[in-house]
């Protein structure tokens, strides 16, 4: 199997942690960092009252209550000005970090998310630093802890978009598998098969790297060994430890190799129905596998991301002759198991399509589908993830 491109750059958090109980180190691990902190949580930061009380350090606490509107950045934004925060800690799932890091981005070079938002907004460049942000991911998912984009919802605009920079790659990536014990089955569901995407898409990536090839096979290797452990036995740390590994190299991948299809299209539909990100990724994954192996066998046979899909079989079914059919059923069967619904389930309409297909093909993460895919392509994922 030919690697990736041996020509590239690659860039991650300042510092990475990792190891179940180290999220008591937070306090001495920001030491230095700024003097006042802005700490964004989820909806229950008591849950998180072992950790904040080390901080040794005076905090204001935004309570981030579902996925992240702009609106709901502004409003963080406001409260960091207010408690003059230069240092930012995220401490929750993907909405949570994300809304941490683009309030870190907005405190370090002033002005409103729209001005730098993605497809929605005016799209200007992020030209400084932005203030010390350090993040504290507790579901195994998003791998936000170490990409240099935040995703906002913008409800006016119907849609979903990234701010984006390197400069927004968080100082300090603090990785506490424990912390996801209390993560439910539904959210480990969602957040797990988000992660096995984001290894899976930059490992075909048509930017992969031989740095990204690495991480994203180790990834999905652990995705095999910890996703359906994790969702049947919350408690067993062995399959979070798993999980947020894959999450951690998910998360280094798709910021330097790129996503694919599948998110393409699950950022616009994220715009239009009330569902969790992750689990939009996993109605339209199997879908999106087979279509795109259609599509190469059919334009591009000698494509090298061929013998990639086959090689992502081998290692989720553990079968070293495994092929693409075999992959795809494994992901069908593990879809079922972790009872994840269709795209209809999660409130998508059929007269939504035409839109999602336009939106999704104009998106970022689309960059690094293997092949292009027609429109006609496109509305078949769609269609069959229905």
């Amino acid at each position: 199997m030919r690697s990736g491109s041996t020509s590239f750059d690659f860039a991650t958090a300042g510092r990475v942690v990792v190891g179940a109980g180290r999220s008591a180190e937070l306090g001495g691990l920001i030491a230095g960092l700024g003097s006042r902190a802005l700490v964004c949580t989820g909806s229950h930061p008591e849950r998180h009252r072992p950790i904040l009380d080390r901080l040794d350090l005076p905090t204001a606490i935004v309570r981030v209550t579902g996925e992240p509107t702009v609106e709901d950045a502004r409003a963080a934004v406001a409260a960091g000005r207010d408690h003059q925060a230069d240092l930012v800690v995220g401490i929750g799932g993907g909405s949570v970090l994300d809304v941490a890091k683009a309030v870190a981005m907005l405190l370090g070079n002033g002005g409103d998310p729209l001005d730098y938002l993605e497809v929605v907004g005016r799209g200007l460049p992020i030209t400084r630093a932005s203030v010390p942000y350090a993040a504290v991911p507790t579901t195994a998912g998003t791998g936000a802890e170490v990409t240099e984009n935040a995703v906002l919802a913008s409800p006016q605009h119907n849609r979903k978009a990234s701010l984006r920079s390197r400069y927004m790659l968080p100082r300090l990536a603090l990785v506490d598998p424990s912390l996801a014990i209390a993560c439910p089955p539904e959210v480990t569901a969602a957040s797990g098969l988000d992660a096995l995407t984001q290894c899976l898409e930059p490992y075909v990536s048509a930017r992969a790297t031989a740095l990204t090839d690495v991480l994203a096979a180790e990834g999905l290797r652990r995705a095999a060994f910890g996703l359906r452990a994790a969702y049947l036995d919350g408690g067993d740390l062995d399959a979070r430890t798993n999980m947020a590994i894959c999450s951690l190299l998910s998360g280094m991948s798709l910021a330097n190799a790129k996503l694919g299809a599948v998110h393409g299209l699950a950022g616009v539909i994220g715009g239009m129905v009330e569902a969790a990100h992750g689990a939009i990724c996993a109605a339209l994954l199997a879908a999106t596998v087979e279509v795109n192996v259609r599509a190469l066998r059919t334009r591009e046979p000698e494509n090298p991301a061929l013998s990639r899909f086959d090689h992502v079989a081998s290692i989720l079914t553990g079968k070293p002759d495994a092929g693409v059919q075999d992959g795809l059923a494994w992901i069908r069967e593990t879809v079922q198991l972790l009872r994840v619904p269709g795209l209809a389930e999660l409130g998508l309409r059929l007269d939504h399509l035409p839109d999602i297909v336009a939106g999704g093909r104009a998106s970022s993460s689309m960059a690094g589908n293997p092949i292009t895919l027609t429109d006609v392509e496109l509305h078949a994922i769609l269609e069959t993830s229905m």
